[in-house]
């Protein structure tokens, strides 16, 4: 097994599901006693949430930069990135590592492809859903044409994100505003949902809403473990 590098703790509410569901996914491929081996590097999400806002994405990329390099130097043979926006400055993370950088919005498209959808919604911080590192990539590669919610949707998105689901905070309102963006995203042509925030999981679910849902976090993470008892 090799050792997936982990850049968690943004927030850790998320990061505590990779962490758990990578451990499930040893367990169910080689049973016994087995458990994932990974290093993780946790930081202050308050800090990161602060320069996020400020724009301050050079910043942001020096220390993503740092984190990833930590790392390799610790042994990691990856790194997985436990966010989507973070994935921002992926590719200036990647050209920085001699070791590969697993991105999750390629593992959640190949996903969406497998299932023979074209035009999947997209929903997670304003950040994911206005700029084009997540949607342009999506499109330029898998060729999928991504619907965002209207600006008033991505506002109560992205405030539910950070003021609610970051903090561990679960509503039951919260969880029926974002059925109502789904539907909304339905209704425009969307033939399937991108969570594209790792916290999205812990409030929306399959069951609660009637088209194919993407769970960003289990399949970033499910990808690592594929990723790592891959046999040379």
């Amino acid at each position: 097994m090799k050792t997936i590098g982990l850049i968690g703790g943004m927030s850790w509410e998320s990061t505590a599901e990779y962490y758990r569901i990578m451990n499930e996914a040893v367990k169910e491929k080689l049973g016994g006693l087995h458990s994932v081996e990974c290093i993780l590097y946790s930081v202050d999400f308050e800090e990161i949430a602060a320069l996020q806002h400020k724009g301050e994405w050079d910043e942001l990329t020096m220390r993503m930069i740092g984190l990833a390099r930590r790392l390799e130097d610790a042994g990691a043979d990856c790194i997985v990135i436990a966010t989507n926006t973070m994935h921002k400055m992926a590719e200036e993370v990647q050209g920085a590592l001699r070791i590969p950088l697993l991105h999750i919005a390629d593992a959640t498209a190949e996903k969406v492809v497998q299932q023979g959808l074209h035009s999947p919604g997209l929903l997670g911080t304003k950040f994911t859903m206005e700029e084009d590192f997540y949607r342009g990539r999506l499109r330029e590669k898998y060729g999928l044409e991504v619907l965002v919610p209207p600006e008033t949707d991505r506002t109560a998105v992205d405030e539910i994100i950070y003021h609610e689901l970051c903090v561990g905070v679960i509503k039951q309102e919260s969880r029926e505003r974002f059925q109502e963006v789904i539907r909304g995203l339905v209704s425009r042509g969307a033939d399937g949902v991108i969570l594209g925030c790792t916290e999205i999981p812990l409030l929306i679910h399959q069951k609660d809403v009637d088209v194919p849902l993407f769970d960003t976090t289990t399949i970033h993470s499910r990808a690592a473990v594929e990723w790592a008892l891959r046999k040379e």
